[in-house]
């Protein structure tokens, strides 16, 4: 494949969810352009990852995905960055203490904003215009002008992923992950919740966790593991001329990655064997993640697998469920057998969000909180069941203190959507129901654990 394989190769087969660019000569400028620019992530960096989910596919570690549905420009902020950094740390910390096992962190960040859309177009009083695909393509305004694809906005979207990655890397590895600063984590809104005494608890056992080992001699001077952490970056290959551009040659192993993230992953709507996305997928050496919906049977996901990953090579796909709270227990014990029968490695994720979205009364597309939580655990039990590792979770979560998703600790309700109603696309958990859930995943995978 490498040796037939070349980053436009995508270009010779069908495509969907990808936009018709109206002047060709502008779009061949600007993808010539970013061929030219530095690389966002380094193919060394993907490897680190894959190597991390080989152990999550064995069940010695678990995945964290998380982040925001659709980046977008207009909310481009460094403490929307840094609050949404500092709740998947609060989860990670979280899971780590109750699961007693490492936490791969993955966030939907710096290059999260092409959006597949359910219609081409959208029709608004009478008037119809192409459907917002995400700001890499086009404006979320209803105007012609915002609705046409430009291609401008690559360029964008790799300046603002650059600055993203640079500040991610340097709460990294800068002090800002520092378990001994777990207290200073909390979010003010979240502070006085539930979930938050609970952190806080959390924290002071920790902390005499942490005074303990220093009395050992084991200190974050002594020991980097306590004052640094890995944070991976991921979004959804959708626009490939995007992808392609950022595609390079690693110059010690030879192999090819895309740049732009350490993660990949194709969606259930463009998982077709002899589509575009697969294609292109197959020759890049980064993990590489697929969304698996309700309409996925045993046969299609095990040539799914064979195309993405012929050499059952570990910790090289992950397997992201969206089924459903309702439709779950039906369809994935099948896909796991079959999976278990052929002796596939594969990392197994649980994306509770995206089966699980409705319409409330008042218009607002939002997201059950008890639903989301259904999906995880149902996830779970059927693992157990098959004797598999429920290998990680992915959600679409901010945080920013928004009101998108019913329900939790904090009972939001149908008629609270509109007080703080943000996203561009999608429902989002805010910090307090993410950390909430992650709570409540601790305490699963403990019980897993002890078991």
């Amino acid at each position: 494949m490498s040796k037939q394989w070349t980053p436009a190769s995508w270009r010779d087969e069908k495509r969907l969810q990808m936009p018709e660019y109206p002047d060709a000569l502008a779009l061949a400028d600007v993808e010539a352009r970013l061929e030219q620019f530095p690389p966002l992530v380094f193919a060394g960096e993907a490897r680190k990852l894959k190597r991390a989910l080989a152990k999550v596919a064995t069940g010695d570690a678990f995945l964290l995905q998380g982040g925001d549905c659709a980046e977008s420009f207009a909310e481009f902020h460094p403490n929307n960055i840094r609050d949404t950094f500092r709740v998947l740390l609060q989860m990670a910390v979280v899971l780590t203490y109750g699961a007693a096992c490492p936490v791969v962190k993955v966030g939907r960040m710096a290059g999260q904003f092409a959006k597949p859309r359910s219609a081409n177009d959208e029709t608004i009083d009478g008037v119809t215009l192409p459907a917002y695909r995400g700001d890499i393509i086009n404006g979320i305004e209803f105007n012609e002008a915002e609705r046409i694809p430009n291609p401008e906005r690559m360029v964008q979207a790799y300046n603002q992923s650059a600055a993203t990655l640079n500040l991610l890397r340097a709460f990294a590895q800068g002090g800002y992950a520092d378990l001994h600063k777990v207290q200073q984590w909390n979010l003010g809104f979240v502070a006085n919740s539930k979930s938050g005494a609970l952190y806080k608890d959390m924290c002071q056992r920790l902390s005499e966790t942490l005074d303990f080992m220093a009395a050992c001699g084991l200190t974050s001077e002594t020991t980097p593991q306590l004052r640094e952490t890995d944070f991976f970056t991921s979004h959804e290959a959708l626009l490939l001329n995007y992808e392609e551009a950022m595609t390079r040659v690693d110059s010690i192993s030879g192999d090819w990655y895309d740049t732009s993230a350490h993660m990949l992953w194709v969606g259930d709507r463009t998982r077709q064997l002899d589509g575009a996305h697969i294609k292109y997928l197959q020759g890049i050496s980064n993990p590489i993640g697929s969304k698996i919906g309700p309409s996925t049977s045993p046969d299609d996901l095990l040539r799914l697998i064979d195309a993405l990953n012929p050499d059952n090579e570990p910790g090289r796909i992950t397997l992201i469920t969206r089924m459903g709270a309702d439709g779950l227990a039906k369809i994935l014990p099948g896909l796991i057998r079959a999976v278990q029968r052929e002796g596939k490695s594969v990392v197994w994720s649980c994306d509770p969000m995206h089966a699980n979205t409705v319409k409330s009364s008042n218009g607002y597309k939002t997201r059950h909180f008890d639903s989301i939580l259904a999906e995880v655990r149902g996830f779970f039990q059927v693992h157990k069941a098959e004797g598999s590792h429920a290998g990680g979770v992915h959600f679409e979560m901010t945080g920013q203190d928004v009101t998108e998703c019913v329900g939790g600790a904090q009972d939001i309700t149908e008629d609270n959507l509109s007080d703080r109603y943000h996203t561009h696309c999608d429902p989002r958990l805010n910090a307090e129901q993410a950390l909430e859930l992650a709570f409540l995943l601790a305490e699963q995978l403990k019980d897993d654990r002890l078991a």
